[in-house]
């Protein structure tokens, strides 16, 4: 079941030491070996009150033999060391000293989560209650142990070792001319891959001091390639988003000078519509001063107008003629009139004896007529 009440340990420092042993393959190797010697490692443990040397190089490991912990062994071996083919190699090792359970003991322990930043410290206080020894007895260290742990609560591994055990074992080690960096217990050895930050039961003032030099450099060197990996995947970004931005600037001109333009051509268009109005208005109906010419011809002397109206094709005249219903024959067989009737009865003028006459016509040719009495 899914514990909710689980907190998150997130251990920044095993974060980025990962992240950099990943990063290690993008260095080439024979930049790796010029700054990152492969020193190798010396494993040396007590089996059947000898000394047992293992050296691990290049992931194998091969025995160097054993030694007699007295002051002739001690000396055949400082004598093979100087003799053999790959002294210069081992001498540049780091050495480790491995005990055993007949050296070393384990145990185990529960502690508070407050604890963990302190551990060694609060161990050291509650040693007494956790073994039957006092700190000034032996030498521990603690390591974690990553486990499903109750919430508030965190599981460690105490390592201990009598001090007289651990301080005749680097006595007779440093006779041996080997100078120990690390003490580990064997059923809990440390990574040999990862040794930035592993347990150590030597204290301090034991342990000999390490050369980081190289180490500074590689880890330059690796920030280095990261910030240059990062720079040619970064900088095509910055200069296409630069592109992307100047373009996006030239396209906002060009699309303002392009909706400049689409108003304009909006206003030439209405004004083309309405010329285009004005001449089909125009073309529509023939000029008034031509129609009136065709009318006046069309008429006979005897027939007068008394009034005229044109509008939306339409012409509309009234008048007295002799003989009124002759007048639609006339207008029929013009060209220029179309459909041409009395809107209202024809009348007779008493005074005159003329008819009295109110005509409509379609006027049905647009622009004027060469000869209007042309059927």
């Amino acid at each position: 079941m899914l514990n909710l009440n689980k907190s998150i340990d997130l251990d920044v420092k095993k974060f980025f030491h990962w992240w950099k042993k990943e990063l290690a393959f993008l260095i080439p190797s024979k930049i790796k070996q010029l700054v990152n010697e492969e020193r190798g490692l010396i494993i040396v443990r007590t089996v059947d009150h000898q000394l047992e040397l293992t050296c691990r190089f290049d992931d194998r490991a091969q025995s160097l033999g054993r030694v007699d912990r007295n002051e002739a062994g001690f000396a055949r071996f400082a004598t093979w060391m100087v003799n053999n083919e790959n002294s210069e190699r081992l001498a540049k090792a780091d050495v480790i000293i491995r005990l055993n359970r007949e050296e070393a003991i384990h145990k185990i322990i529960v502690l508070p989560e407050a604890a963990r930043e302190n551990l060694n410290q609060v161990v050291s206080y509650e040693l007494s209650r956790y073994t039957p020894f006092k700190p000034e007895q032996v030498y521990f260290a603690v390591k974690l142990i990553n486990a499903d742990n109750e919430p508030g609560q965190i599981r460690a591994m105490l390592i201990l070792t009598p001090r007289e055990i651990l301080d005749g074992l680097y006595e007779d080690v440093k006779t041996m001319g080997l100078s120990p960096v690390l003490a580990e217990y064997e059923e809990m050895p440390n990574d040999p891959d990862d040794f930035d930050d592993p347990y150590n039961l030597l204290p301090d003032w034991l342990r000999q001091k390490i050369d980081n030099i190289p180490r500074l450099v590689y880890s330059s060197l690796a920030a280095a390639i990261v910030l240059l990996c990062g720079a040619v995947i970064a900088l095509p970004v910055w200069f296409e988003h630069q592109a992307v931005n100047l373009l996006r600037e030239k396209t906002g001109e060009i699309e303002k000078e392009a909706k400049n333009i689409k108003q304009l051509q909006s206003e030439i268009d209405q004004v083309i519509g309405e010329t285009s109005a004005l001449i089909e208005m125009k073309n529509s109906a023939p000029p008034m001063l031509e129609m009136l010419n065709s009318l006046s011809a069309l008429i006979n002397n005897d027939t007068w107008l008394s009034y005229a109206h044109y509008s939306d094709g339409h012409l509309q005249i009234q008048g007295e003629s002799p003989t009124a219903s002759g007048l639609i024959a006339i207008l029929e067989d013009s060209a220029l009139f179309n459909n041409a009737k009395f809107v209202s009865p024809v009348t007779q003028d008493t005074t005159t004896g003329l008819e009295r006459f109110q005509i409509t016509v379609d006027v049905v040719k647009a622009g004027g007529t060469d000869d209007p009495n042309k059927k």
